[in-house]
């Protein structure tokens, strides 16, 4: 079937990260130690390409504001050919026809690299712009290394989130443990619901059991885990056709 309301996009981000401080001049002497300050300027590139979704009632109300979904794909759909970003999760459903009633955001992380948490952010803030986006619900989740990378950014910026649902992923439980004050109380109010497979021998089932457990620990009140008994790498397939995730994740609002 063809894909209903898809829009392709390119995009460009261009992040400028500007370290500032002075340099201490006074002279060194040999066996002792002194304090030293180091500055420079780093700018940085960043290039996403995505699968856009819109609603079919979307231009029918110019006044409703939409949530927004944000799919993150796994490891083997990098590179350059946004139709790989389909071969999994929301993107797929849609292209075989399934109307979502939200916006679906499906990036597509380049060849040989990893998701890192502030592109997407950027590119989250580039679509809230542009489009009728609730900002209060916008939803998270993602598949292998896309899970990886949506407990990455539920761990940095849970603010941004209403719900967050990571397949088979894992995370840096350092992240979400040493957490400043003000993020640890974003945890508070946000949904996560975790899926893996017992079976999985590639990414093992302790790793969403290491990240469910530190963001208890953080304080987060609503976190899920579900274990599929016979499953492998694969939990992918039974998560994403549930329907029951999509009423989950419109239950929540931040």
């Amino acid at each position: 079937m063809t894909m209903k309301n898809p829009v392709l996009l390119p995009f460009l981000l261009v992040g400028a990260i500007l370290i500032m401080s002075t340099r201490v001049t006074h002279a060194q002497k040999a066996g002792t130690q002194s304090p030293q300050r180091f500055a420079a300027t780093v700018t940085r590139e960043v290039h996403l390409s995505y699968l856009l979704y819109l609603p079919k009632d979307y231009k029918e109300d110019t006044e409703k504001r939409w949530p927004l979904m944000l799919f993150l794909h796994g490891a083997g759909e990098r590179g350059s050919d946004l139709n790989r970003v389909a071969v999994h999760g929301p993107p797929k459903l849609i292209r075989q026809g399934t109307n979502f009633p939200f916006i679906v955001v499906s990036p597509q992380c380049p060849t040989d690299e990893r998701w890192r948490a502030e592109d997407l952010i950027r590119l989250l803030d580039h679509v809230c712009f542009h489009y009728a986006v609730d900002t209060n619900r916008i939803y998270l989740t993602g598949l292998s290394m896309g899970g990886f990378g949506s407990w990455s950014l539920a761990s940095l910026y849970p603010e941004r989130f209403a719900a967050v649902a990571p397949i088979c992923g894992g995370g840096e439980v350092i992240d979400v443990l040493l957490a400043p004050q003000k993020r640890r109380e974003a945890y508070k109010n946000l949904g996560i619901w975790a899926f893996h497979g017992a079976k999985d021998p590639v990414v093992p089932l302790s790793e969403s059991e290491r990240m469910v457990s530190a963001f208890k620990r953080a304080g987060c009140q609503e976190v899920e885990l579900t274990v599929y008994p016979e499953a492998q790498h694969d939990s992918w397939t039974e998560t994403y056709t549930n329907p029951k995730l999509y009423e989950w994740f419109l239950k929540h609002s931040r």
